[in-house]
């Protein structure tokens, strides 16, 4: 049977991530009839848009394709009758990420992009955007899915279903399938030969695993991949060689997510638990740690926002080079690899109703039993036509579950605050925040954050204007 071909729209199209993204549905060309590309961005984007819809361009041709590529910045014109809309945009761009990280640190607090002070922010400039990109999906392609890699992208997704009132939507990180390639370095098996259960909050998960023969071996790797008598540094040694992730040339960065120092965990702590931690949790479990780490690359004048605006300036002067027609694998360094080919496979499965397992943030209907249905969770999930059926995870031990309903409640107040605007409400959302302390520091930051980033902040323009007299 013949099927309808298909529109893609992705917002944020300038992104350094498009090429990825283009290579993945090229790999799937023969599964999923395309009929057009439109990317989409801002005035301010235009130039990369540009920039990186041409290396699009050369790379569909080369692979002998006829897809129409349409490059634009009227949202609307792209989003009618659109079959799958992308989002990958940063409010702000990576100017907005570097106040995010270094206001916080000024004050001595993490400012971290998704967990921190300044992932808050970016969930207070995103949603109101997101939101306005539903109320035309709404209007001009009502069947569509929204595929969100939008950071903070649990945050996000959760915002689109409770405000935006529009359940065609999943999140995607690329966190799950690094720690997935961990994982099958540890138990020196093929990834394809194991069976994972993933469950928690974005960047804020667990994990278990199971052999082909149906034991579950997570304690045994949690063993592999976090005890030694050998130190830390012989740890991080044997992460790395455990992970098939080659020596980095930071040492000090070398977590299997480029964003993220591998701060050594304390191994009593980790072995304790009844699953595997993600990378990000280095943030809550070895805050002290990671805030020094922090600290002293912000005491040399660099923060990780600094570095990625470096990274992705080097990729556009390669993506510029008329001959090129491959993403090129510096990408690999800009520290989202893999996000966008698991963006391809979720439309191919949605699609084509593959059934395929991956890890998504989608509403919880009961998998996790200790957070309410209606909340996006992070989790296993095998995807349909009719979208993600995540699989049930149960319950989880008592230092999993703290942590994770804490954190939950925090998502929901900073989206209540990012689309309400009111101030105490957002207040409220950085005492939550265990990365944030509570109090005079808390709400300095807070005040601060709100005048550097004033112009994407419309909801709190009335605080704003109070600050801005003092």
């Amino acid at each position: 049977m013949n099927k309808k071909p298909i529109k893609l729209v992705t917002i944020g199209g300038g992104s350094s991530y498009t090429p990825e993204l283009v290579e993945g549905f090229i790999k799937r060309k023969d599964e999923l009839p395309i009929k057009e590309f439109w990317f989409v961005d801002v005035e301010a984007g235009k130039e990369k848009l540009e920039i990186v819809g041409n290396m699009a361009k050369r790379m569909i041709k080369a692979a002998g394709l006829d897809w129409e590529v349409h490059l634009t910045l009227n949202r609307r014109e792209a989003l009618k009758d659109a079959d799958f809309v992308s989002t990958q945009f940063r409010v702000g761009l990576l100017d907005a990420r570097i106040k995010d990280e270094r206001i916080p640190l000024t004050h001595g607090i993490l400012g971290q992009e998704t967990n921190g002070a300044g992932g808050l922010f970016k969930a207070f400039r995103t949603i109101p955007v997101i939101l306005s990109i539903v109320e035309d999906m709404k209007e001009l392609c009502p069947n569509a899915w929204l595929v969100n890699f939008t950071n903070p992208a649990g945050i996000v997704t959760e915002a689109v279903m409770r405000y935006g009132k529009w359940d065609r939507v999943v999140g995607l990180c690329n966190v799950p399938i690094s720690c997935r390639k961990l994982v099958s370095g540890a138990a020196n098996t093929a990834e394809s030969d194991l069976f994972f259960k993933f469950a928690g909050l974005n960047h804020f998960h667990w994990h278990k695993v199971w052999n082909k023969e149906g034991k579950e071996i997570t304690k045994e790797l949690l063993q592999k991949l976090y005890s030694t008598a050998e130190g830390p540094e012989q740890a991080m040694a044997n992460y790395r060689k455990l992970s098939g992730e080659p020596e980095p040339e930071d040492a000090k960065n070398d977590s299997g997510v480029r964003n993220i120092p591998s701060i050594s965990y304390l191994p009593e702590q980790i072995l304790g638990l009844e699953a595997i931690p993600c990378m990000y949790h280095r943030y809550y479990y070895m805050t002290d740690n990671m805030l020094q780490e922090e600290l002293e690359k912000f005491a040399k004048g660099e923060t990780r926002a600094e570095v990625v605006k470096r990274t992705e300036a080097e990729l556009f002067e390669l993506y510029k080079d008329p001959n090129l027609s491959i993403k090129p694998p510096q990408l690999e360094k800009r520290g989202g690899a893999y996000y966008s080919d698991a963006a391809c496979e979720l439309i191919n499965s949605i699609y084509n109703d593959k059934r395929t397992e991956m890890v998504v943030s989608t509403k919880n209907n009961g998998a996790i039993s200790d957070l309410p249905n209606d909340v996006v969770v992070e989790i296993s999930s095998i995807i349909t036509s009719n979208g993600p059926v995540p699989i049930t995870w149960g319950s989880f031990s008592p230092a999993c579950r703290g942590h994770l309903q804490a954190l939950k409640d925090m998502e929901l107040v900073t989206i209540d605050a990012a689309y309400t605007g009111d101030y105490g409400t957002a207040l409220q959302a950085f005492t939550l925040n265990p990365l944030i302390p509570s109090g005079t520091v808390a709400k300095t930051v807070l005040d601060e954050l709100l005048v550097a980033h004033k112009e994407y902040l419309p909801q709190f323009k009335e605080k704003i204007a109070e600050l801005d007299k003092k």
